[in-house]
């Protein structure tokens, strides 16, 4: 029996950095239409019950449509990142949901998060969020331990004696656009897609890659090519399932 929570998929037609980014080409099909199939995937295991793409753009909501699921048609105003706040942007599409009770927002710019991260997204988040309350909500991230500096000095090594490897760095957490879950009417309350106290499930470095730019994009690109034995490289797969190692390189099979 499907669990009773909704995947969104929010796409737009006017990307400014990278145009036409959510149906950019991808694997055997585009951006959108591989985040679609990897969802309807979850749904007919039954850890989904539906899928909605929302969108201003006649050419995605087709998309959507030709591959069997729902839409939201978002008026412009939603969606031209000008006459609308993110908060309103979130409001309005979670207000077209209906009764659904637990919503799954998944951007289609993560797309090598793969078929396990959203089953333990899920199965975390119906354990520590809706079972136990542990958690208000479900975010994916990324490992991140870099040498940082603001405007003037560094902020999270000293200089000089004081310098240690990255490995002893503080370890900070980047979060990407894998997966957001969270009870609808929370997300409603919030009026943003997770609460104050978040689980923060971690994703690996490849994973991770989260399309902003032109090099995102030849990232994922060049990771999905990997992750499906191309170039010659033989990987451990599963579900397009991937490893890193602590050094961030990728344990061969």
């Amino acid at each position: 029996m499907s669990q009773n929570i909704t995947a969104i998929i929010p796409v737009r037609a006017g990307s400014k950095r990278l145009p036409n980014k959510n149906i950019l080409p991808f694997g055997t099909s585009t951006l959108l239409e591989h985040k679609i199939k990897q969802l309807k995937a979850l749904q007919d295991s039954g850890l989904i019950q539906r899928i909605v793409v929302s969108s201003d753009s006649k050419k995605m909501l087709a998309m959507a449509q030709a591959l069997g699921v729902d839409i939201h048609i978002r008026d412009i105003e939603f969606a031209d990142e000008v006459s609308k706040s993110f908060s309103e942007v979130v409001v309005n599409v979670l207000e077209a949901m209906g009764t659904t009770k637990h919503i799954m927002w998944s951007p289609c710019v993560c797309p090598l998060c793969g078929i396990d991260s959203f089953t333990k997204a899920i199965e975390e988040y119906m354990h520590k969020v809706v079972e136990i309350q542990d958690y208000d909500s479900v975010i994916s991230v990324v490992k991140f331990q870099q040498y940082l500096w603001d405007s003037k000095k560094p902020i999270n090594y000293i200089l000089g004696k004081g310098h240690v490897p990255s490995q002893k760095l503080p370890h900070y957490q980047v979060v990407v656009n894998g997966f957001y879950l969270a009870p609808r009417e929370k997300m409603l309350q919030w009026e943003y897609l997770c609460g104050t106290n978040p689980y923060r499930l971690e994703l690996s470095q490849i994973e991770g890659i989260d399309i902003d730019t032109e090099f995102d994009y030849m990232c994922a690109q060049m990771g999905y090519k990997l992750l499906c034995g191309g170039g010659g490289i033989a990987l451990r797969a599963k579900n397009i399932a991937y490893f890193v190692s602590s050094q961030n390189s990728l344990e061969l099979a």
